[in-house]
């Protein structure tokens, strides 16, 4: 952030304004403001309503307004920034119960060293969700099945891709009880049933509002040309890379995205326990098979920390010399990417 200011300021931008009102954020705001029903007709055909938006962010931003006398991006930045740790704090918990604390340590400093990382300081909703999928992560690996339901349920509320921890509750939840035999008890079946109440609440909701009940948030979606193809549209956009002229935004994400499946693999091969298995497995799948902003697919694998643990593990096992080289060379991809990402580079983030 402060390497981003300094040349904000250099270039005559005000960080502030970049971190607070760039691109999502401001639909973020206007919904927090307004409430729903604006929407964008570009002269190509292109519709894009905020209906596309999930509810809970702008909701507590609303919330914040009506509680502070400060404007709606600072309460944004505020909430971001406090799930931000609170995302940190959860992350650091299962890799300390699923290793140990020097792992766990490593795992939250290479999640916050990720060259997208500048977006957990952004009045996005990323932040919000990693905290959201964290603790459930956690509930679940300590099975308190009821918070793991009901912090599924708020990361639905929060952004499509929360459907990756509904997933993971609800896969677990039917291990369990095919497990035991049917007798799992009455918290676990209403921590399976209130997982994916958000996610398809909203959708519903959206449906209902668009007249089209099953169909009408993924025809919104569609207006921001944001489908699940099996990766078809993604693969046309790497194609345009070898013919034609693109930012460099483009390249690097093809790089991270593809970094991320080798991760998966890696993970894969460790056996990690189910819950994250599947939590991460459908945040890849959403990444790679989804078409629409190809140079956001990286921000859409923030959430998937558990990828990192391969090379948390590999790290600490390594010699200092070595662990300190890849710390400080990811974290100088970081600061400046992130800088160039909000200051410089043209394409959404």
């Amino acid at each position: 952030m402060l390497l981003m200011a300094l040349w904000a300021w250099r270039i005559d931008k005000s960080p502030r304004a970049l971190l607070a009102t760039s691109w999502d954020s401001n639909w973020y705001a206007r919904i927090a403001s307004h409430g729903y029903g604006h929407t964008l007709h570009w002269p190509d055909g292109a519709v894009q309503s905020d209906l596309a938006f999930f509810p809970l962010y702008p909701a507590l931003i609303r919330a914040g307004k009506a509680l502070l006398p400060v404007a709606g991006g600072t309460v944004g930045l505020a909430l971001s920034w406090v799930a931000a740790g609170v995302a940190a704090w959860g992350i650091y918990a299962i890799g300390e119960r699923l290793h140990n604390r020097t792992v766990a340590t490593v795992l939250v400093l290479l999640w916050g060293l990720l060259p997208h990382a500048i977006v957990l300081s952004m009045a996005y909703t990323e932040p919000l969700l990693c905290a959201f999928a964290a603790w459930s992560l956690y509930a679940l690996l300590t099975r308190r099945w009821l918070w793991a339901g009901t912090l599924a349920a708020l990361a639905g509320l929060t952004r499509p891709n929360g459907v990756a921890v509904a997933a993971a509750v609800v896969v677990v939840a039917a291990y369990e009880l095919v497990r035991r035999k049917g007798a799992g008890g009455w918290r676990l079946w209403a921590g399976a049933a209130l997982a994916p109440a958000g996610w398809l609440g909203y959708l519903l909701w959206v449906g209902s509002r668009t007249g089209d009940p099953l169909g009408g948030y993924f025809a919104v979606q569609s207006g921001w040309t944001s489908r699940f193809d099996l990766g078809a549209g993604s693969l046309l956009v790497v194609r345009s890379m070898v013919t034609t002229p693109v930012f460099f935004g483009f390249p690097m994400a093809l790089m991270i995205v593809g970094a991320g499946v080798l991760l998966f693999a890696l993970f894969v091969m460790d056996r990690p326990p189910l819950a994250l298995l599947v939590y991460t497995g459908v945040l890849v799948l959403i990444t790679v098979g989804g078409s629409g902003f190809f140079e956001s697919k990286p921000r859409f694998l923030l959430p998937a920390f558990p990828l990192l643990l391969p090379l948390a593990t590999a790290l600490t096992k390594a010699r200092p010399r070595a662990a300190i080289t890849v710390i400080a060379a990811l974290a100088g991809l970081s600061f400046g990417y992130g800088a160039y990402l909000l200051t410089l580079g043209p394409m959404a983030l």
